[in-house]
């Protein structure tokens, strides 16, 4: 009889142990659960305020994750996600996190990255390297990186001349390179209500395709501005 009480209290025991550890196990989980539903709201909240204005560019948003010790509440109508203008502007954003069905709220944060599919260099370069299709490749670049223009078409930086050294995978812009460098000889085309007039000149300035630069015409030594068109030439509209 003895051993049947011992028996009977030791499976009491155990019916209570394994039920405890059944509900901490189902209420570590909906915690859980709630702490990802936050998470990826957030992400998702901050996706759609920023897609519209990205433009070209990618984006990568990483959202910090929420203290497991910080009890979030059901909430049946669905959390409200809120960032300011001037949040939304930055790398790392604060969003406010509500329920409409009682006071509560959070804030929580996340790390944007803006990234761009830009031209750099295949290889180190050194300066006066003309580059060619093969020094040059695609690669998708951190925005904040760029502190001037660079190129999303290879095609487009071809036959440009470096500047200075640059190092392998290093974004190519426009202040590393001239398609006309100063002192180059070049061809000063003048159109004329639909004439071509052509002449020789040399470069003042340096300048990428679309820049205008001052050139000296070789034949009357006046000084013009033009438009780059080429490595070779550069036009003027009269």
């Amino acid at each position: 009889m003895k051993q049947t009480n011992i028996r009977l209290h030791f499976n009491i025991a155990q019916f209570w142990a394994v039920s405890a550890l059944l509900f901490i196990s189902a209420t570590a989980t909906a915690s859980t659960s709630q702490h990802a539903e936050v998470e990826e709201g957030a992400k998702q909240y901050l996706l759609s305020q920023l897609n519209e204005a990205s433009g070209d560019t990618d984006l990568d948003i990483s959202i910090v994750e929420i203290d497991e010790r910080i009890n979030i509440p059901n909430c049946p109508t669905g959390f409200q996600y809120n960032a300011s203008e001037e949040a939304l502007a930055q790398s790392y954003i604060s969003v406010r996190v509500s329920c409409r069905n009682n006071d509560w709220y959070l804030f929580t944060s996340g790390q944007v990255t803006r990234t761009k599919e830009i031209v750099v260099l295949q290889g180190a370069v050194s300066p006066g390297t003309v580059l060619t299709s093969s020094n040059l490749t695609l690669a998708k670049i951190d925005v904040k990186r760029l502190r001037h223009t660079a190129f999303s078409d290879i095609d487009s930086v071809v036959g440009a001349r470096m500047k200075r050294r640059a190092t392998n995978g290093q974004a190519v812009q426009a202040n590393m390179l001239c398609f006309i460098c100063k002192g180059d000889r070049i061809t000063i085309t003048a159109e004329v209500a639909g004439m071509r007039v052509k002449t020789a000149g040399i470069a003042q300035q340096d300048g990428v395709v679309g820049d205008s630069i001052k050139v000296i015409n070789a034949s009357s030594q006046k000084a013009v501005v033009a438009r780059v068109a080429s490595s070779e030439e550069v036009v003027i509209h009269l």
